[in-house]
């Protein structure tokens, strides 16, 4: 395997990241107990060379949930019944979760509400107005 492509500017090398491989819980018969085919992939956001500050901030923020204290991403990978079938399934979610995580936030443009949209508001507010005035009693001579 060659570096992990996450978009135009970013590549992580296939050092940076760590694979160790376990038994897969749930069912699936005798060879669930012996063939180590669930995949943990582990990669220390804070050691990487490959990502700028602000990537690793945006990743530390978004990804939060899937970090340790010690700046470990983790994930596994156990869709699958084989360890290399898991392995490539894990590297294409990371490939996704970082790719997502580090794209820069859109900027909010301003808008200001349009005049029929007003107007739409306002007659609203009138017929719930009316409405809620016909529900109370007839004032009293």
């Amino acid at each position: 395997m060659a570096d992990v492509r996450i978009n135009r500017r970013v590549q992580i090398p296939e050092h940076e990241l760590e694979f160790r491989a376990s038994r897969s819980g749930g069912p699936g018969g005798q060879g669930v107990n012996t063939t180590s085919s669930k995949i943990e992939l582990r990669f220390d956001v804070d050691a990487s060379a490959s990502l700028s500050d602000r990537d690793k901030q945006l990743i530390h923020e978004r990804l939060g949930n899937r970090i340790t204290d010690d700046g470990v991403f983790i994930l596994q990978s156990s869709e699958q019944r084989s360890q290399h079938q898991n392995r490539d399934a894990a590297v294409s979610r990371f490939q996704a979760l970082i790719s997502e995580a580090i794209q820069p936030p859109k900027r909010r443009r301003k808008t200001r509400p349009t005049r029929a949209s007003k107007e739409r508001r306002l007659k609203a507010k009138r017929i719930r107005s009316e409405k809620k005035e016909l529900r109370k009693p007839p004032p009293t001579p």
